[in-house]
């Protein structure tokens, strides 16, 4: 059973049935957290934002914006745009009013208009999980998708079992895996509405 880091390493072991492979397993691991992270949008990965216009770092571990807003009176949702759309349409970077769209600049974000005054932030993203390590033994994928993580990882430790039969069925069961907790999400974003019926 995976509950922890080292029962993860274990378990990868356990199937590969390689010895020679023991110091490959936390690059496989790793390898494995990346791939989840680019697959797949949760609801463990959701995070808040808060923030002001004066300070544009991304936060650690950003994977995308779910939505950005300035927080005021009127709680404007920004609009996502890309950083030449906004340098064309906002030549001028000197405070031009308060922020309508937003775009990504490397590890920044840029506005426009560019703000006249500071303004608050706030939102939500998803973001990845601490990474895990023999001290950060723990987070959600253990917890609650074990199976994801250990098939992810297999599935990753391809480059070096290439003759394994193997490879072809970890790759299918990380998408079975995968393709379950989607399904879960989904479900569980309309769960709590009532019915209703709409003319037309």
């Amino acid at each position: 059973m995976i509950s922890n880091y080292s029962t993860l390493k274990t378990s990868i072991a356990n199937y590969l049935h390689r010895a020679d492979l023991t110091d490959m397993i936390p690059e496989f691991i790793a390898d494995a957290e990346n791939r989840i992270y680019n697959d797949l949008r949760i609801r463990a990965m959701e995070a808040a934002y808060s923030g002001t216009t004066a300070s544009t770092a991304l936060p650690a571990g950003f994977l995308e914006w779910i939505f950005l807003y300035v927080d005021d009176t009127s709680e404007q949702k920004l609009t996502r745009r890309d950083a030449e759309w906004i340098y064309t349409r906002y030549p001028d970077r000197t405070g031009g009013g308060r922020p309508v769209f937003f775009a990504r600049e490397g590890d920044a974000l840029i506005f426009g208009p560019a703000p006249d005054s500071t303004y608050t932030l706030k939102g939500r993203y998803y973001k990845k999980l601490a990474a895990l390590s023999d001290s950060s033994t723990t987070n959600w994928l253990i917890t609650d998708a074990p199976e994801l993580l250990r098939f992810a990882a297999l599935a990753e430790s391809a480059t070096y079992v290439q003759d394994d039969a193997r490879v072809g069925l970890w790759e299918s069961k990380y998408q079975t895996v995968k393709q379950r907790i989607e399904k879960s999400e989904r479900r569980e974003s309309r769960s709590g509405s009532l019915l209703s019926t709409m003319a037309g």
